[in-house]
């Protein structure tokens, strides 16, 4: 009974208050790093959907862990054939949420990747690009959350893992810019 009633009141003064809700929004993602000039890529325009909890931990803190699908990758243009380079994740990124104003928030913290489409498409058809299975990221952005449980974010993740795989001489990372609409009950 004494662990019960600790437990409540631990809860209790450690969540304020906890919500959940899908998101969707679209992603400006591309390749960065040492040898992303030398490409010539350019980015890949495609969407994300997934879920967020918020966990109120004070009136102005907040963890907002996420599980998202993210389309990512890039785009490469070569005597007037364009290639689609498509390196789609599910990623989990735990974020600090830092409240400044009334129903806006700064964000960041770190995300992991799990990569689960690894492919180069041209023309119909498709090869592997062999990348990393894993990318390991840094995440920062703004939330802005309405009294109904609307909110809206952008964001933009810095990849900080190297994702061209077996390619040891090749600096490449994920850079991608995301605005998302959601709802939180």
């Amino acid at each position: 009974m004494v662990v019960a009633v600790a437990a409540l009141t631990l809860s209790s003064t450690f969540a304020q208050s906890v919500s959940f809700g899908p998101k969707v929004g679209v992603n400006f993602a591309s390749l960065n790093g040492d040898d992303a000039d030398d490409l010539d890529l350019m980015g890949r325009t495609s969407l994300h959907f997934g879920a967020a909890v918020n966990i109120g931990v004070s009136e102005l803190f907040a963890v907002q862990p996420e599980v998202v699908y993210s389309a990512q990758g890039f785009t490469i243009e070569e005597d007037g054939v364009e290639g689609t380079g498509k390196l789609d994740y599910i990623i989990i990124p735990v974020l600090a949420d830092f409240t400044v104003a009334e129903g806006f928030s700064l964000q960041g913290g770190p995300q992991i990747g799990i990569n689960i489409t690894d492919e180069f498409e041209v023309e119909g058809e498709t090869e592997t690009l062999d990348a990393e299975s894993t990318d390991i990221g840094v995440a920062l952005g703004a939330q802005y959350r309405s009294p109904l449980g609307l909110f809206v974010q952008a964001r933009y993740t810095v990849g900080l893992s190297n994702v061209a795989g077996d390619e040891d001489d090749v600096d490449l990372k994920n850079g991608v810019f995301g605005v998302s609409a959601g709802w939180f009950f």
